[in-house]
């Protein structure tokens, strides 16, 4: 049962006699879920109905791959938000400003959890705290230590062992999502149940099948428009665009390439998007621990096939780890250096492995597994439901994996991708790379200061990395959504990490 505070009752009061002040103009442009006009007025639409292509993976841990399913649903929220040119914006923190190279302090916002209780700074400096005792750690904390404290009653402090200029950009990471107390009371990875603190509540999941979500009435920024989501996990693509086509669903993400001419144009959405989909090569065990062979690999590739043959178009070819969508790189990009000589592969065998919840993705491996072929590998191509194939992927049970990774998802700092993916320490390291000189330029870049210097930096840790031949960029991929002509308010980014808000409505 729900105990909410003196405070969010008055604020709910609040809402409610607002509302019913602009129902002479608001009476009849909303519908129930039952279909009747909302007689009190204010946001009271249909619920929405969604189909995702990765079902929970970690039962809906935080810290993990299905915090961006959390944030894309509008169920949970940072201290931070990016804007669309992808600077620090508020959420749960209306303001902050640095004080000292290590030390930042954040003035709160008056806000609710989903279980009632007031957002206050013990509570959030204590989910930040899970989070950086987390393990593996998330990783928009990758590299880096932190520890908060309360100060006063809006304030908390936030100190980390090394200078961290893009903190705030940080915090608005997934992983790093403010939970109350109560998601943290068993052992175990917290519980955003009814703990979070966005517009949509969850309130049922049916395993990797479903999830109920309602409207959170006493959310912050005001009442979301639709009542709540029903949200389906379907990994077949074709079955997403289908269920537009049939009106089955109001929203389906990730279509397929191959099924964008089959919708309506009034139904296709498409956006730019930082995702770049890739080869990596592994490099610490099997045959491309040898760096010869590991450009061979990389030499045989061509993207431009890519683009042309699976993605239709709707992708531009590889061009390093940062694509167009991230405006300011291919100005800054630095040409690799001490690449080594190609070797002749001589019919070495290697398995290739990818997961099909991205439907271009096994069509990409299967070209890539034929360029393979044709300049001399013996090529073994594994898929599985990415949830079945992660662990192994970790461990480096494949010689080469191709997956689709959005650059700027985990911190919206180009630096932080590259160290999370490519350092020895990185927590989602598929390529198993542990080189001196990337790990002194992802270091380097870490310390930088300064947005311009900060770019520069980054892109010379992104040469020094595809200059070990660990990963292949393959092609920088575009966002299709399928999405019903009654549907407005669909919140597509190029960082991911939003799909339905509060202005999302049918």
């Amino acid at each position: 049962m729900r105990h909410p505070s003196i405070k969010s009752s008055i604020k709910s009061r609040l809402r409610f006699l607002t509302a019913l002040a602009l129902a002479p103009c608001l009476a009849g442009c909303f519908v129930s879920p039952g279909g009747e006009s909302s007689s009190e007025g204010g946001p009271s639409g249909s619920r929405l109905r969604v189909a995702l292509a990765f079902p929970p993976a970690e039962n809906l841990s935080p810290y993990g791959a299905d915090a961006t399913l959390l944030s894309r649903l509008g169920v949970t929220e940072g201290l931070t938000a990016l804007d669309a040119n992808g600077a620090a914006a508020p959420a749960l923190a209306r303001s902050w400003q640095r004080e000292g190279d290590r030390t930042w302090r954040f003035t709160l916002r008056e806000a609710t959890f989903q279980d009632g209780t007031d957002v206050m700074p013990a509570a959030v400096a204590a989910a930040l705290t899970h989070a950086g005792q987390a393990e593996p750690a998330p990783a928009a904390l990758a590299g880096v230590t932190l520890g908060a404290k309360a100060d006063g009653e809006h304030g908390i402090r936030i100190t980390t062992r090394k200078p961290d200029p893009v903190l705030p950009m940080r915090l608005a990471g997934p992983s790093l999502a403010i939970l109350s107390p109560k998601a943290y009371e068993k052992k175990g990875n917290p519980t955003p149940v009814g703990t979070a603190t966005g517009p949509f509540e969850i309130t049922d999941v049916n395993g990797g099948g479903s999830a109920t979500l309602d409207r959170y009435d006493d959310y912050w920024d005001g009442l979301a428009h639709a009542t709540g989501i029903d949200v389906r996990f379907v990994k077949d693509g074709t079955a997403r665009a289908n269920a537009v086509r049939t009106g089955d669903v109001d929203i389906a993400e990730a279509i397929p390439v191959a099924q964008a001419a089959t919708l309506d144009e009034a139904t296709l959405k498409e956006a730019g998007t930082t995702r770049t989909t890739s080869l990596q090569l592994n490099t610490e065990t099997g045959p491309f621990k040898d760096p010869e062979l590991r450009a061979a690999a990389r030499t045989a590739i061509a993207p431009s096939a890519l683009v042309e043959g699976v993605f239709e178009g709707y992708a531009d070819p590889g061009a390093g780890l940062f694509g167009p969508a991230v405006t300011w790189a291919e100005s800054k990009r630095v040409k690799p250096a001490g690449r080594a000589e190609p070797a002749r592969p001589d019919g070495t065998t290697i398995t290739l492995a990818t997961y099909d919840n991205r439907p271009e993705l096994p069509e990409v491996a299967q070209v890539v597994q034929q360029q393979l072929r044709k300049a001399g590998f013996t090529v073994k191509l594994e898929v599985r439901e990415y949830s079945r194939l992660e662990s192994d992927a970790l461990a480096g049970k494949f010689d080469a994996f191709i997956g689709a990774r959005n650059s700027l998802l985990d911190t919206g700092d180009p630096v932080g991708v590259l160290g999370g993916d490519y350092t020895c320490d990185g927590g989602y390291n598929l390529a198993r790379l542990c080189d001196k000189k990337v790990d002194r330029a992802v270091a380097e870049a870490v310390g930088t200061d300064g947005t311009g210097e900060r770019q520069d930096a980054a892109m010379a840790a992104e040469a020094a990395i595809l200059g070990t031949d660990a990963v292949v960029p393959l092609a920088h991929q575009r966002i299709i959504a399928g999405v019903s002509t009654k549907v407005r308010g669909v919140l597509l980014d190029p960082y991911e990490r939003t799909l339905v808000g509060t202005g999302t409505r049918r």
